[in-house]
C-alpha cells in the first residue's frame, strides 16, 4: 500500500487520492507517481479529501477531533464528553460550530436557532469505524455549501457497506470503556449493513463523568439499472455530568484542584435520531442525486459559568431545553457540455431545510428548574437554488463561476408577545474561482466568493430582554461574508506536496443571539487576513509526514484601539508521522500547536499556548486480530483546552471578580484496543 496525500493533508488509498470537484464526481488523483503530476480539478488549494484508513492511523480522544484533519482546525472540548466541542479555524472561534458547515452521509450536523448556541455543532454521533472519507472545503467558493459555510465545510460519508465484520473493544484508565461491531449482510438483492458502539468513561475529573453513550446504524444499500439507492437509520442517546471551566484564582489559591468543579450538577443529556433515503445516477454526461432526510433531535444542558453572582443563594445555574424534528432534501443535477469547444460541467441543484423546534432557558438549581427565563415554538426555512458552470478554456486555465439564491423563513412564538414576531430574508451570493496550471507539477488559484451564516430566529424578533425588561435590537437574519483567496500547490519536489493559501475575509456588521443570555450582543463588523502553508513528505512507501502551519490577523473595525475579538486564535500548527504496515506495525505520532489568543478587545488579557502529543501503535496478530495502544497526551502537559475572561462570584466571595477561567486538558492516559476482523 503506497501512502498518498494532496494539497496539506494526508490519505491511504491503494496509491489514490480522491478530491472532490466543484461537481458531484470524485476525481482519483495518483499523487507520488512516477512523473510526480498533479491531477484532479479542485476549486483552491486549501480543499480535499481523507480516506477512512487515514483516521484509523491518528488517536483521538473524541470523535470532533476527527475534524483536525482539515489543516488548521482545533477541536477542543470545556464541558463533559456529550456537548458539542469548540472549534477553531482561521482566526474564527467557530464557537459549536457558526461559521463551520459539517455535514454526516448529507444529513446536516449544524442547528440553527438552537437552545445553546447558533449553529451548534454536536459530532459525537459520529461513528469513526464507518466512515468512508471526509471532503472538506474552506472559503464560501462553493455553490452546494450554504448556512455556516463561511470559514470551512466538512462532509463526512459512511460506507454503503463493510467489506469485512469488525468488533473492537477498548479499554483505558479513568475507566474508559469502548464496544464496537459491525458486519454487513447480503440480503434481498442489496447490502445491509448493521453497526453500534457503547462507550462509558469516568474521564480524570474529581466529579464522576459517568458518561453514558451508545450509537446505532442501519443502512440497506443496493445497485439497480436505475442507479444506486439506500434507506439508513442511526441513532444516538447520550447522558454526562460535566466539569466546566473554573476560575484561575481559586486554582491559584489552593482552593480547587485542577480537575475540581464548583457545581456537581452540570451536565445534561441528548439524542438524535435519523431516517434518510438517497439516490444516485450516472450515464455517460449526466449524473443525478436526490437525498431526504428527518432528524428527531433533543438536547438537556446544565451549566453554571458564574457559580453565585446572580442568585447568591441557588447558584446560578441554568438549563437550555430544547426538543427539534428536521426535515429537507437535496437534489443535485450535473451535465457535462460542450460550449463553442470547452469542455464544461454544469451543476444545478435545490435544497430544503425546515425546523420545527422547541426551546427554553430556565434556571436550575440541582437541575430543578424554578424560574423561567423564556419559552420559544420556532418554525423556520431555508430554500435554496444554486448553478455552477466549471469550464476548461486551455490545458492550462480554468473557470468555476456560481451563485447561490437563498431564502430564509421564520416565525416565533413566544412566551412574552413582545418577542413574537416572523419574517424573511433573500440572499444571492456570487462565486468565482480562476485555475491556472504553471505545468502539471504546478497549480495557481485566484478565489472570492461571498457566504453567509443564519442567525438565531428568536433575534430578529425580540424586542425586550426577557431578564432585564429592557429595549434590545433585533439580529439580521442572514450575515454575510466575503472572502479572496489566492493559493498555490505544488509537486515539484519528489515525493513532495506544498500548498500554500493566502486569504482575506469580512465579515458583515452583525448582533448575535447570545443563548445562554436569552438576548442579543452586538458585534462590529470584522476583518480576517492569513497564510496557510502545509507541506507532505513520503521518504518511503510505509511513512509519511506531514506538517501545516497558519498565522491570522482578526481584528475589529471601525472601533478603535480595541480591536481584537476575544479567543480568536493567530497561530496553529501540527506535525505528524504516520507509519502504515511495516513488518505488522502501524500508527502514528500527532503533535497539536493552539496558539494565544486575546481573552479580551484591548488585549489585555491573553490565553497561554496549548502543546499537545498523541501517538499510537497497532501491531497486527494475526490476518483477522490486531492489538493496539494509544497514549493521549503523551507528555503529559498541564495546558488548557480552552480559557475565558470574565466576571463570576464564588460561594465566599463578597462581590464578582474578574477573572480567567479555563477547562484543563485531560491529563496523560493509556488505553489499549483489541480489534478482530471476520
Amino acid at each position: 500500500m503506497r501512502l498518498v496525500a494532496i494539497a496539506i493533508v494526508v490519505s491511504i488509498s491503494q496509491g489514490v487520492y480522491a478530491a472532490e470537484s466543484s461537481g458531484n464526481s470524485i476525481e482519483e488523483i495518483t499523487v507520488f507517481g512516477e512523473n510526480n503530476a498533479l491531477t484532479g480539478k479542485p476549486v483552491n488549494a486549501t480543499e480535499g479529501t481523507i480516506y477512512g484508513a487515514q483516521f484509523t492511523l491518528r488517536p483521538i480522544t473524541r470523535p470532533g477531533e476527527l475534524l483536525e484533519f482539515v489543516p488548521g482546525l482545533i477541536a477542543t472540548q470545556h464541558s463533559g464528553e456529550g456537548k458539542g466541542n469548540q472549534y477553531f479555524l482561521r482566526g474564527f472561534n467557530l464557537d459549536h460550530g457558526t461559521d463551520l458547515a459539517i455535514r454526516v452521509d448529507d444529513l446536516p450536523v449544524n442547528m440553527p436557532s438552537h437552545a445553546h448556541g447558533q449553529g451548534y455543532a454536536d459530532l459525537n454521533f459520529l461513528i469513526p469505524e464507518l466512515i468512508d472519507r471526509m471532503n472538506y472545503r474552506k472559503g464560501p467558493y462553493y455553490a452546494e455549501v450554504g448556512d455556516f459555510g463561511t470559514a470551512a465545510s466538512s462532509d463526512f460519508s459512511y460506507v454503503d457497506a463493510l467489506q469485512q465484520g469488525l468488533a473492537s473493544l477498548t479499554v483505558g484508565e479513568n475507566d474508559y470503556t469502548r464496544a464496537f461491531a459491525g458486519y454487513t449482510f447480503d440480503t434481498l438483492g442489496g447490502k445491509l449493513t448493521a453497526a453500534g458502539a457503547h462507550t462509558d468513561y469516568a474521564g480524570p475529573w474529581q466529579l464522576d463523568q459517568q458518561l453514558d453513550k451508545s450509537t446505532g446504524f442501519l443502512k440497506y444499500y443496493r445497485e439497480t439499472a436505475l442507479g444506486q439507492w439506500s434507506i439508513t437509520g442511526a441513532t444516538y442517546d447520550n447522558t454526562w455530568n460535566a466539569t466546566d471551566q473554573i476560575p484561575l484564582r481559586a486554582v491559584q489559591s489552593g482552593a480547587l484542584d485542577r480537575f475540581a468543579t464548583i457545581d456537581n450538577s452540570d451536565g445534561g443529556e441528548t439524542h438524535r435520531h435519523s431516517l434518510a433515503i438517497d439516490w444516485q445516477q450516472e450515464t455517460e454526461n449526466a449524473a443525478w442525486s436526490f437525498n431526504a432526510y428527518g432528524i428527531d433531535y433533543g438536547l438537556a444542558l446544565f451549566s453554571n459559568f458564574t457559580y453565585f453572582l446572580d442568585d447568591p443563594v441557588r447558584g446560578d445555574q441554568f438549563e437550555q431545553f430544547e426538543e427539534r424534528r428536521v426535515y429537507g432534501f437535496h437534489g443535485k443535477y450535473q451535465r457535462n457540455l460542450d460550449l463553442a469547444g470547452f469542455a464544461s460541467t454544469l451543476s444545478l441543484g435545490l435544497q430544503n431545510r425546515t425546523d420545527d423546534i422547541d426551546l427554553g432557558l430556565y434556571k436550575t438549581q440541582q437541575r430543578l428548574r424554578h424560574t423561567t427565563t423564556r419559552e420559544d415554538d420556532v418554525q423556520q426555512s431555508l430554500n435554496s437554488a444554486y448553478a455552477s458552470i466549471d469550464i476548461d478554456w486551455s490545458q492550462r486555465i480554468r473557470t468555476v463561476a456560481a451563485l447561490r439564491a437563498d431564502h430564509y423563513e421564520y416565525d416565533v412564538d413566544a412566551d412574552l408577545n413582545l418577542n413574537s414576531g416572523d419574517g424573511s430574508d433573500d440572499l444571492l451570493s456570487p462565486k468565482f474561482s480562476l485555475i491556472y496550471a504553471q505545468s502539471d507539477r504546478t497549480e495557481l488559484f485566484l478565489s472570492a466568493g461571498q457566504g453567509f451564516h443564519s442567525n438565531d430566529a428568536r433575534g430578529t424578533t425580540i424586542t425586550q430582554d426577557p431578564v432585564s425588561g429592557l429595549a434590545v435590537e433585533q439580529v439580521d437574519p442572514l450575515a454575510k461574508a466575503r472572502s479572496y483567496e489566492l493559493g498555490l500547490r505544488s509537486a515539484a519536489i519528489p515525493n513532495t506536496q506544498v500548498a500554500v493559501s493566502l486569504f482575506s475575509m469580512k465579515l458583515d456588521s452583525e448582533l448575535l443571539y447570545v443563548g445562554d443570555a436569552g438576548t442579543t450582543e452586538a458585534l462590529g463588523e470584522s476583518k480576517r487576513r492569513g497564510i496557510e502553508v502545509g507541506a507532505l513528505y513520503a521518504p518511503r512507501p510505509w511513512l509519511l509526514i506531514d506538517a501545516d502551519l497558519t498565522w491570522t490577523k482578526a481584528r475589529l473595525l471601525g472601533v478603535g484601539a480595541n480591536d481584537r475579538i476575544p479567543n480568536s486564535v493567530e497561530r496553529t500548527a501540527s506535525l505528524g508521522v504516520i507509519v502504515e504496515d511495516l513488518n505488522k506495525w502501524s500508527g502514528g505520532l500527532r503533535i497539536r500547536y493552539l496558539g494565544q489568543a486575546p481573552l479580551t478587545e484591548d488585549n489585555s488579557v491573553s490565553s497561554d499556548s496549548t502543546l499537545l502529543l498523541n501517538a499510537q501503535a497497532f501491531y497486527q496478530l494475526s490476518p483477522a486480530w490486531s492489538l493496539g495502544v494509544e497514549l493521549m497526551n503523551l507528555l503529559d502537559s498541564d495546558d488548557n483546552d480552552i480559557t475565558y475572561f470574565y466576571e463570576s462570584q464564588l460561594a465566599n466571595e463578597l462581590s464578582p471578580q474578574e477573572d480567567v477561567h479555563f477547562h484543563p486538558a485531560e491529563p496523560r492516559s493509556v488505553r489499549v484496543t483489541l480489534q478482530a476482523r471476520f
